[in-house]
C-alpha cells in the first residue's frame, strides 16, 4: 500500500530533481525548495493510478522547472518493486516529454508521538515554510510540510521532516526531527550531515502560521523563525 512519507526522485530530458512525497487516503502532497506537489491516486486496480499538478511556491530563479512552466499536471501510471514505488507518464501540456519517478519510503521511527488536535486548530493541509535563520547566523530554507491532525510530515530536496504538535486559541507547539535523505554537498551548512532535533511555538490562521525554533546540530544550538502559507487542503 502506498502510505507514508517518501523521499522521491524524478527525471525528464531536462534533467532531475529530489523532492518528498505524503500519500495517505488517495492523497499524495510534496514538493522542494521551489514546488509544491498536490495530486491524488488510486490503488484500486492492478496498477497504481495517479494525477499531480506542481505549484511554484518560492521565487528564487536558481530553481528551474523541469517542464519549462511552473504550473503543469502530470498523469502518471505506477507499481510497487520491494519497498519501492515506480512511475512513469507524462502532461498533455508538454506532450512528448516523458517523465519518471522513483519513491522510497523514509522511516518514521523516530518521529515523536502525535497527540490528535482540538477542533478549530490549525487547519489539515499541505504548506510551504521559509525559514530564516535568527543571531546572526547566515542563511534559511524553504520546503513544504503536510500539518495533519498533530501530525507532521514533510521536507524538501535535500531533508525530511518528521514531528507532532498541538494546538490550541490560535497557538501551536511542537517537535520535528530533520534528517538529511539526500547529501547537501554544502549547499545547506547549517543542518547537512546532522540529525537535527527542533522545537517550536507560534501562532496560527485560517491561511498559515507562525514559529520560532531552537534546533539542535551536533554541539550546536540555533534559533531561526518560520513562516507557513497554506496551500492546499488535507
Amino acid at each position: 500500500m502506498l502510505q507514508g512519507l517518501y523521499k522521491v526522485e524524478f527525471n525528464t530530458v531536462h534533467g532531475s530533481r529530489c523532492g518528498v512525497i505524503y500519500a495517505y487516503d488517495g492523497k499524495m502532497l510534496g514538493g522542494n525548495s521551489a514546488f509544491a506537489f498536490i495530486g491524488r491516486y488510486d490503488e484500486s486496480g492492478e496498477e497504481i493510478r495517479a494525477e499531480v499538478s506542481t505549484v511554484r511556491h518560492h521565487e528564487d530563479p536558481n530553481y528551474q522547472p523541469l517542464f519549462k512552466t511552473d504550473k503543469i499536471t502530470l498523469k502518471l501510471r505506477g507499481w510497487r518493486e520491494d519497498d519501492h514505488f515506480y512511475f512513469e507518464g507524462g502532461s498533455t501540456q508538454m506532450p512528448g516529454i516523458p517523465f519518471k519517478s522513483l519513491m522510497t519510503p523514509i522511516s518514521d521511527e523516530a518521529a515523536p508521538p502525535v497527540t490528535p488536535t482540538q477542533a478549530r486548530g490549525i487547519g489539515n493541509g499541505l504548506y510551504s515554510i521559509h525559514i530564516q535563520m535568527l543571531d546572526g547566523v547566515d542563511g534559511g530554507n524553504t520546503g513544504v510540510m503536510v500539518l495533519r491532525d498533530g501530525l507532521i510530515r514533510g521536507g524538501d530536496g535535500f531533508f525530511d521532516y518528521i514531528g507532532s504538535y498541538t494546538c490550541a486559541n490560535g497557538k501551536w507547539k511542537g517537535e520535528i526531527v530533520n534528517h538529511e535523505h539526500t547529501p547537501s554537498k554544502g549547499e545547506r551548512p547549517v543542518f547537512g550531515g546532522h540529525e537535527v532535533g527542533i522545537g517550536f511555538s507560534g501562532t496560527y490562521s485560517s491561511s498559515g502560521a507562525e514559529a520560532e525554533a531552537t534546533a539542535l546540530a551536533g554541539k550546536r544550538s540555533i534559533r531561526f523563525k518560520a513562516v507557513l502559507k497554506k496551500l492546499a487542503e488535507g
